[in-house]
C-alpha cells in the first residue's frame, strides 16, 4: 500500500488525506502523508467475517442504514464548500461540488471518471436527479473511450443501490485483495439463467465497500450489445465488450476488468450443476493479465445461481434465441418458471490476487492454461466453504 501511495504527488495525497478527515495533513511531509493515508485506507476497510461465521456489524445493518453510511462515506471525497469552476462556451456553470482539493467536479475532469464512481453532486440518491438531468440536457461533460456515461452510470448505481442494499441484501468480504490503483482482472463464477445480476453485484460491491470507489468494467457477451436501447444502456453503464480490443483499453488503462470465464455454460447451467463451476474456457481471461501484467483476482459469488432457479436446459430453445441473434454463441438455454427474483441473500468473497508476472506479447499456452485452472480451483474451493457456513439461502 505505501509504494503505491509514494508514487502520488503531495496534492494527491492531500486529497485523499482530506476525504478520510486526517487531522493535521495540511503541515505533513510526503513521508508523513504516505503513512497516515495507508493507515486511514485501512482503518475504513470493511470488517470481515468473525471467525464464527457471524456477519460483523456492519454486515448486520439494515439496508438503509447501509445506504446511509455508504452515501456519508462518498460524499467525502468531495468539497461541498466549493462549486466546480467550469464555464461552458455557452456560459453555463456548474454548480456541483469540486473533487477534493480540485477545482473540478466529478464531470469536469476533477477525477478519471473511467476508474473512480465518484458521485457528482457529492451525495447519492434520487434527490440528485435533477442536478444530473440538467448536465446529461446540456451535454456538458465528456463520455469515456468505451462509451460510459458518468450520470447515466450514476443514475442506474442509485437504482441497484436498492436492489444491493435492501433486495439481495449483499455483503462483501475480502476487498482488501482487491488493489486501488492499477490494473487487474477480476474473475468469478457466472450464474443467474435469465439476468446476469452477478456481473452488476460485483460492480457495486467494489464500488460501495471498498476505500475507493472504483468502477469495475465488466465485459459481457454478443447479446448485450444488440439488444435494442439494453445495448445502449449497457455500454453507457461502463460494461464493455467481450473484444480484445476492448479488454486490453481497460487493463492498459489502469483500470478494473471483471469476467466471468465459464461464460454461457455458467450462466445457463441447471439447478442440479449450482456452484459447480464449468471450465473456464481456454483461459482468454488469462491471456489479458499476462499481456498487460495485471493480477488476477478470483471471486467467489454465493446467491447468483438461486436468483432464478432453472429447471433444466433446453437445446431446442437455444435454436430459436440463435434464429433472433445468429451471433450468439449457445447450445442449451436454462428453463426456468419464476419471472421475479428470488430476495436470495448474497455473498461475494474477494480472494488473494495472482501475480502473472512482467507482461508479455506471447503468453505461454501451458501457463496460460494451468493459471486458469489455479484460478477455477480458488473458486470453487471458497465456494464449497461458503456453502457449508450457509444457514439459510435467504
Amino acid at each position: 500500500m505505501e509504494e503505491i501511495l509514494d508514487r502520488l504527488s503531495v496534492r494527491e495525497l492531500r486529497s485523499l488525506a482530506k476525504a478520510l478527515d486526517l487531522v493535521g495533513r495540511s503541515s505533513m511531509n510526503k513521508v508523513q502523508l504516505v503513512a497516515s493515508v495507508a493507515n486511514g485506507l485501512k482503518a475504513s476497510e470493511p470488517r470481515p467475517e468473525n471467525p464464527s461465521g457471524e456477519p460483523g456489524r456492519r454486515f448486520g445493518m439494515r439496508g438503509e442504514e447501509r445506504r446511509r453510511a455508504t452515501r456519508d462515506r462518498l460524499g467525502s471525497l468531495v468539497d461541498r464548500d466549493r462549486i466546480c469552476n467550469f464555464v461552458s462556451i455557452e456560459g453555463f456553470t456548474c454548480g456541483l461540488p469540486p473533487v477534493g482539493d480540485n477545482d473540478r467536479c466529478a464531470l469536469h475532469g476533477g477525477t478519471d471518471i473511467s476508474d473512480l464512481a465518484i458521485p457528482a453532486a457529492g451525495t447519492i440518491g434520487f434527490d440528485t436527479w435533477p442536478a444530473l438531468i440538467r448536465h446529461l440536457q446540456m451535454a456538458s461533460y465528456d463520455i469515456d473511450a468505451l462509451g460510459l456515461d458518468p450520470v447515466i452510470a450514476e443514475m442506474l448505481w442509485h437504482l441497484g443501490n436498492y436492489v444491493y442494499f435492501d433486495y439481495f441484501r449483499v455483503t462483501a468480504q475480502g476487498l482488501e485483495h482487491v488493489p486501488m490503483e492499477g490494473a487487474a482482472v477480476l474473475a468469478s463464477n457466472h450464474g443467474g439463467a435469465a439476468i446476469p445480476y452477478d456481473a452488476l453485484m460485483l460492480q457495486m460491491a467494489v464500488t460501495n465497500e471498498a476505500p475507493l470507489p472504483r468502477r469495475v468494467r465488466v465485459i459481457g457477451t454478443e447479446i448485450f450489445n444488440m439488444i435494442p436501447t439494453y445495448s445502449h444502456l449497457y455500454r453507457k453503464s461502463g460494461a464493455a465488450y467481450a473484444a480484445k480490443e476492448d479488454a486490453m483499453w481497460v487493463l492498459e488503462n489502469g483500470h478494473l476488468l471483471g469476467v466471468f470465464p465459464e461464460g454461457v455454460q455458467g450462466f445457463q447451467k441447471p439447478s442440479s450443476d449450482a456452484y459447480r463451476l464449468q471450465r473456464f474456457g481456454r483461459g482468454g481471461f488469462v491471456k489479458l493479465a499476462m499481456r498487460s501484467g495485471a493480477p488476477i483476482v478470483p471471486v467467489a459469488i454465493l446467491g447468483s445461481e438461486e436468483v432464478h432457479p432453472a429447471l433444466f436446459t433446453s437445446k431446442r430453445l437455444a435454436q430459436l434465441v440463435r434464429l433472433v441473434f445468429p451471433q450468439q454463441r449457445v447450445e442449451e438455454m436454462a428453463v426456468w418458471l419464476n419471472p421475479i427474483p428470488l430476495p436470495v441473500r448474497w455473498q461475494i468473497r474477494f480472494l488473494e490476487p495472482i501475480e502473472v508476472g512482467p507482461a508479455t506479447d506471447r503468453p505461454d499456452r501451458l501457463t496460460v492454461l494451468e493459471t486458469a485452472e489455479t484460478v477455477r480451483a480458488r473458486v470453487q474451493k471458497a465456494l464449497d466453504a461458503m456453502l457449508r457456513e450457509r444457514t439459510s439461502i435467504f
